[in-house]
């Protein structure tokens, strides 16, 4: 996951998806990109097709200086909620680039009006997600892997559709609530509007 640095300034975007669904984790990616990084490929993982986003997040976790993801479960978003649990998942992605987390030469860009408490200065940007490379690359690979996790929740809880919505709240999935209940993955203190 790590490439050796080459001593000048990396720029650590950070970005999380599922801030708005009633079901599931939320997700933050941590990602340092090289100077060559093919930039073309980015852009803000909602304005990308599916399938451009699986090409782009090839491309981030091979050719990355560093990468990494964080997640807060819904528990934790009901314990401290969906703000705070998106910070946390930001730090929890950060602290996972392990060497790069401590370098003098590190700073750090999130995606909106706060920021994590981190290792190294970071500031905050609105839609830095369409506007700052990393942090771009760091909104693709949160997205994806909270799309899998979700279709893979899908598996066993069929009844749910999370592989379809991924726990947003479609009109099919608050039917499905309001039918069988909450499941184990529910955000609870999310309010379920029919």
């Amino acid at each position: 996951m790590e490439r050796p640095l080459d001593g000048k300034a990396l720029l650590c975007g950070l970005d999380e998806a599922g801030r708005g669904p009633l079901a599931g984790p939320v997700c933050a990616a941590a990602v340092i990109l090289p100077k060559d990084f093919p930039v073309a490929i980015l852009n803000d993982s909602k304005k990308l097709s599916p399938l451009a986003r699986e090409k782009a997040r090839f491309i981030i976790c091979s050719e990355s200086l560093a990468w990494g993801l964080g997640w807060a479960s819904a528990t934790e978003i009901d314990r401290i909620n969906i703000h705070n649990a998106s910070l946390l998942a930001m730090k929890r992605a950060f602290e996972s680039l392990g060497e790069f987390t401590s370098l003098d030469t590190v700073r750090a860009v999130a995606d909106g009006l706060f920021t994590p408490d981190i290792s190294v200065s970071c500031q905050a940007l609105v839609k830095a997600d369409s506007l700052v490379p990393a942090v771009m690359a760091a909104s693709i690979l949160a997205k994806t892997a909270r799309d899998r996790l979700m279709e893979y929740y899908g598996l066993f809880y069929p009844q749910y559709g999370y592989e379809k919505h991924k726990g947003y709240p479609t009109k099919a999935h608050r039917e499905a609530i309001l039918r069988f209940g909450p499941s184990p993955i529910q955000r609870l203190s999310f309010r379920v509007k029919t």
